[in-house]
């Protein structure tokens, strides 16, 4: 069993703050300041676990076993944003559980986990309420004391504030001014295992295939291809605990990182990228089961929800459900795919990739023509491409070429987007253009396969002797709905064509 919940703590180091806490310091026109209570003396002893190489303090993960206090067992912080992380917990055993230990694969794959730190930390608490005696939250001064495996030792003391479950979260800048007036500093680690790591002479761990700006056109791409490739790491986690949208999220880091590999093939060697390219194809495809099932259910749910109860004629909520089921037994497939050798071997290829990429000679040019030229290319593309679908008669022909146009607006778009801090405004226009394309195909096609569910549903219906009315209605109002948008594109395309890249712009 689990445990999860968002902690947010500011840390500072010096004396214990509210030890008699008093008013001092907390600041006016809030909420007023609050009662201290003592809350107790502990004694906590927690081994930290990481591999040889320290990668899950690299990407500011810590995972611990702890005994001693009201929560021991196993901790895992998996960080959200800057001074927020994910506490996910499981009970105290011998060995790294593994439902914890699948969340950290992403960063690990097939290293071991092995003790890196000690600390015993004697932890002397203080409760803060309001004026009725709702906890707010817990200000916890503790002695730490840190041993690594080979006997290096340190010790120090810090104090945390943590809020309470359901305090605003206004109450921590409130705590860390009244805390600064007591007399404390800022720390300067994140948390006590990195301080642990520092003073103790641990090397510090240094973020994998990290990349500064740099002037050339190889590493102006490289820095976006990075970008995506922490994405999909960092979202593994997440996506195991089935987290809302990041299914979504992890597929458009990947189909990102696929489009840039594809667009700047003049950049880096193909016979590298290409089978790169065809693994996160791979990849998308499978991140896109369930997800491409869930928008259409929403879809059709929707338009029923649309309908007055006189149109809804027959079982037709019943049989959508029952359509969309078999997606209930897709996250288990998902965390098979997450744990195979397969995408495990994805993610180890592209770090040897990113560390040691196979630049050609055009990489080492300056961006702005290389980018271009790219850019260029990739419009020129998705001209052609919609002048065939504007030809192309009605029917599945049509839907079909206008597919391939949206694919072409998405590849365009994430290639503008990786050579944005190097082309600036003409790379920002032809982004916000490629995606107002992309956005108006994706709904044309979204309509195409839902009609095509629709008609299959019918074809059940009426076979089992229901009413397929229901089905014909909704069919209906999707191909209105494709209409719509096939007349809203040349006004797209136009003002896409009048801001297309520097010397890519085409009658079409």
């Amino acid at each position: 069993m689990l445990w999860c919940g968002a902690r947010r703590a500011c840390r500072g180091v010096a004396p214990p703050p509210a030890r008699g806490a008093s008013a001092r310091g907390w600041p006016r026109g809030g909420a007023p300041p609050p009662a201290a209570q003592p809350g107790g003396v502990t004694a906590l002893d927690a081994l930290y676990y990481d591999t040889e190489d320290r990668r899950l303090a690299a990407d500011g993960l810590t995972l611990r076993r702890r005994t001693g206090g009201p929560d021991p067992g196993w901790h895992l912080k998996l960080p959200v944003r800057p001074d927020v992380r994910d506490e996910i917990r499981a009970p105290l055993s011998d060995a790294v559980p593994p439902e914890l230990a699948a969340l950290v694969r992403s960063r690990v794959r097939g290293a071991a986990l092995v003790p890196v730190m000690r600390l015993r930390t004697r932890r002397e608490v203080t409760l803060l309420t309001d004026a009725a005696g709702t906890p707010l939250a817990e200000l916890a001064y503790d002695e730490v004391r840190a041993e690594r495996p080979d006997g290096t030792r340190a010790s120090w003391c810090e104090v945390e504030a943590e809020l309470s479950p359901g305090a605003a979260p206004e109450l921590l800048d409130a705590l860390d001014s009244w805390l600064r007036a007591g007399g404390l500093t800022p720390g300067a680690y994140p948390s006590k295992l990195a301080r642990a790591l520092a003073v103790t002479g641990a090397e510090r761990a240094t973020r994998r295939g990290s990349g500064a700006p740099a002037p050339t056109a190889g590493d102006t791409v490289l820095a976006y291809l990075r970008e995506q490739a922490r994405a999909i790491v960092a979202l593994d986690p997440a996506v195991r605990r089935e987290l809302p949208d990041t299914v979504h999220r992890m597929r458009v880091a990947t189909r990102r990182l696929r489009g840039a590999l594809r667009s700047y093939r003049r950049l880096l060697d193909r016979t590298a990228t290409d089978p790169v390219v065809a693994e996160l194809a791979w990849l998308a495809g499978e991140l896109g089961i369930d997800r491409d099932r869930e928008v259409l259910t929403a879809r059709i749910g929707d338009g029923l929800a649309a309908l007055p109860r006189e149109l809804r004629v027959g079982p037709v909520r019943t049989r959508v459900r029952t359509w969309s089921r078999p997606h209930h037994g897709a996250a288990r497939h998902l965390a098979t795919v997450l744990d195979g050798h397969r995408y495990l071997t994805l993610l180890d290829t592209l770090d040897r990739l990113l560390a040691d990429p196979p630049l050609r000679r055009t990489a080492a040019r300056a961006p702005e023509k290389e980018l271009l030229r790219a850019l260029r290319k990739d419009f020129r593309r998705l001209s052609g491409r919609m002048r065939r679908a504007r030809d192309a008669p009605p029917g599945p022909e049509r839907d079909q070429a206008l597919h391939e146009a949206r694919k072409a607006a998405k590849r365009l778009r994430y290639g503008a987007e990786a050579a944005r801090p190097a082309l600036g405004r003409a790379a920002a226009r032809c982004v916000r253009r490629a995606t107002a394309l992309q956005e108006v195909l994706g709904d044309h096609h979204d309509s195409v396969v839902t009609r095509a569910v629709l008609r299959d549903l019918a074809d059940q219906a009426y076979a089992a002797g229901e009413n397929a009315f229901t089905y014909g209605l909704l069919y209906g109002r999707q191909e209105a709905l494709a209409t719509a948008c096939e007349e809203r594109l040349p006004r797209l395309w136009k003002k896409a064509e009048k801001q297309a890249p520097p010397g890519a712009r085409t009658s079409g």
